[in-house]
């Protein structure tokens, strides 16, 4: 009996071990891979094995002990294996931007704003006609990140693609708008996943980096000198340099962490974005509207064309939000001009009546262009890109800044579009710095040099005595548009005396030129901004007040050079923090050279045109020595300062700068008089 039983119990334990194959290839078939523990290897579960034995059990338990060992060991090994491939993508992906960082400041060696000395002018020659042909052979193509102008890029133009990806989701951050914006028409934010890498193309072309590279030995000490070349150029490439991109995701990243250096170092910020061309009347002829995107292609080219675009960080724009908007305007007048057809049907309309314009057109007045699918979008990026620019270089991201924007904004009223203009850009920007910033920007100044009063921005702050507003225009006692701006307006509550006008009349006979302003700038609009001592200065730049524009639209034949020498009068205000936004200006040539002059300025660099010596030696005209007299007389019991230079009112510039020299010469004796008086 006992033998028998042993038999039996030794026949079922081989049908227990023929069987185990066929139970481990039953489990095997029926595992569920547990995905929820996204930290952990995946666990194998049992989804339907069914043990109906306790040998079965038995052996079960041990094969599965096993098994967990082995997928123990196994999962430690394949975790180790991961870490050392992600490690190893780190190290690719940073050498390749290294690589491709330094192949951009390859083309720095040739830098003309360092002046340093290069070696084997001949080799050198022949080696860029060598890197020329070569040149000719790569792609071209155009650049374009996210909302940036498509523009073709040249030997004498400038890379407009966006900046370092952090610092742009840094400003998208602070100015209360995310990188997508929900109806805007923008292309989508760069996509920086790695599936799109293997989709990324990114050509240069410089005629100098095969001479470069030859030149310095190799491609080591050829990037070694480069470095130290982008280094002395404050982060600005050459003018010669051409950089192509494609609208690749990657190569926006790529292009991004090569501006790193560039965005460390504050430079003059430029805003511009080609989404404000499309802002056309319907009928499409420019010929019937001054105020068309011709202004800003013009400035745009000349920036490009001279080189100073390419010195300049040019700022990723976007568009202002509601929010932002209604700031300064009403809700309904921000929903009215700032969003679709859609989204109007549920404002009162019943104050605002478009108007069928003589050239087919629709309008808000009969100055005033309505395009139904693109002024709104224009619109809010004309006051995105002052406001972003502003508190850029409020932040001291860009040391100062221009922003060739459209439609101008300094007649828009609270509730009201007229004079070309929508949303006031430069009174948002204002808003917003006091709210964001309240403890850094205590007080703004607002200098309004277009030949138009701004009535927008001066009822926006006409109680609000921590912005100042300093109005320089064409007044006519009130006949000349917009008919606001008398010298006698000087604000209200908190806000008396925080709103200065020199309001010219006397029409245009003789036309007012640099003599005046110049004057005007010396006895009222300096004394009082330095003794206001702003945080920030914000200039309504409008060039309507250039020569070149007829009597209707300005009349005055101020030149160029002046704004120039305006803009560094400025500059020294505000340890230098200070954003121009065009406004007006009508004659292509006259706010193209205007423009270029105030850039320059910015950028630190020697004027190219100087004021007229005759201008220099004129005395102001005498409608204008009134004016100046009538606004001192107001001003003088708000601001006292400007009672000390009363006295130059009729004097030239010249003769104005001899007598504050020997002014200065004689207190300067009488203080050393006085210190020998007290020795003795």
């Amino acid at each position: 009996m006992k033998q028998k039983i042993r038999q039996t119990a030794l026949t079922r334990a081989a049908n227990c071990v023929n069987r185990e194959p066929q139970l481990r290839e039953e489990v095997e078939s029926n595992e569920v891979i547990d995905l929820t523990d996204k930290k952990q290897p995946p666990k194998t579960v049992l989804a339907s094995s069914v043990i109906k034995s306790t040998s079965q059990s038995h052996l079960l338990s041990h094969q599965t002990s096993h098994d967990d060992l082995v997928s123990h060991t196994a999962a430690q090994q394949q975790q180790h294996l991961s870490e050392l491939i992600h490690q190893q993508q780190q190290h690719y992906h940073r050498e390749r931007e290294l690589f491709m960082r330094r192949s951009i400041q390859l083309s720095m060696l040739e830098d003309p704003y360092t002046h340093h000395a290069s070696g084997g002018g001949g080799a050198a020659a022949a080696a860029a006609a060598a890197a020329a042909t070569a040149a000719a052979n790569l792609l071209r193509p155009l650049s374009r990140t996210s909302s940036s102008p498509l523009v073709h890029l040249s030997s004498i133009g400038g890379s407009t693609g966006g900046g370092h990806q952090t610092a742009q989701q840094s400003m998208f951050s602070d100015t209360g708008q995310s990188a997508a914006g929900g109806d805007d028409d923008l292309p989508p934010p760069v996509n920086l996943t790695m599936q799109n890498r293997s989709r990324s193309l990114l050509s240069y072309t410089h005629e100098g980096l095969a001479a470069s590279v030859a030149g310095s030995g190799g491609a080591a000490s050829a990037v070694g000198s480069a470095a130290t070349g982008a280094s002395s150029t404050s982060g600005s490439p050459p003018v010669g340099m051409v950089l192509q991109l494609t609208t690749s995701s990657s190569a926006s990243a790529i292009i991004g962490a090569s501006r790193e250096q560039k965005l460390r170092t504050t430079t003059t910020g430029l805003a511009f974005d080609s989404l404000m061309l499309k802002h056309v009347c319907a009928c499409g002829d420019n010929a019937n509207h001054p105020e068309h995107s011709g202004r800003l292609q013009s400035i745009w080219a000349r920036l490009l064309g001279t080189g100073l675009a390419i010195r300049c960080d040019k700022l990723r724009s976007r568009k202002a939000t509601q929010e932002e908007l209604q700031t300064v305007h009403t809700e309904g007048h921000a929903l009215l001009f700032g969003t679709s057809q859609l989204n109007r049907q549920k404002v009162d309309t019943s104050r605002v009546s478009f108007v069928r314009l003589a050239c087919g057109g629709v309008g808000v007045d009969l100055d005033t262009t309505w395009n139904e699918h693109h002024t709104a979008a224009a619109a809010r990026m004309a006051a995105g890109c002052v406001i972003d620019l502003s508190y850029k270089v409020a932040r001291g991201e860009n040391r100062n800044g221009f922003a060739v924007v459209r439609p101008p904004g300094h007649h828009a009223e609270a509730d009201a579009a007229m004079g070309f203009c929508f949303f006031n850009s430069i009174a948002l920007a204002a808003r917003l710095l006091r709210h964001r910033m309240p403890h850094e920007m205590r007080r703004v100044l607002i200098v309004d040099w277009d030949v138009h009063h701004g009535n927008g921005t001066q009822q926006a702050f006409y109680d609000d005595a921590s912005v100042l507003y300093l109005s320089v225009h064409r007044h006519d006692d009130g006949n000349f548009f917009p008919g606001t701006g008398g010298p006698a307006e000087c604000g209200v509550g908190a806000g008396l005396g925080y709103n200065v006008n020199v309001a010219w009349s006397g029409g245009v006979n003789p036309p007012l030129g640099d003599a005046e302003y110049l004057a005007a700038f010396r006895t009222v609009v300096m004394p009082i901004a330095r003794d206001f001592a702003p945080d920030i200065v914000l200039v309504s730049a409008g060039f309507d007040a250039a020569v070149g524009h007829p009597a209707p639209l300005g009349g005055y034949v101020v030149s160029p050079a002046c704004f120039g020498y305006l803009t560094r009068e400025l500059m020294q205000l505000a340890n230098g923090k200070i954003v121009l936004a065009l406004e007006g200006g009508y004659d292509l040539p006259a706010i193209c050279d205007s423009a270029e002059e105030c850039v320059r300025a910015l950028l630190g660099e020697s004027t190219t045109s100087t004021i007229a010596p005759s201008e220099l030696a004129r005395p102001p005209c005498q409608a204008a020595v009134e004016t100046l007299q009538k606004t001192i007389a107001i001003q003088v019991s708000h601001w006292p300062c400007v009672k000390r230079f009363a006295h130059t009112v009729g004097l030239s510039a010249l003769q104005a700068h001899s007598s504050e020299r020997e002014e200065s010469d004689t207190v300067t004796a009488m203080a050393g008089l006085s210190m020998q008086s007290l020795k003795r």
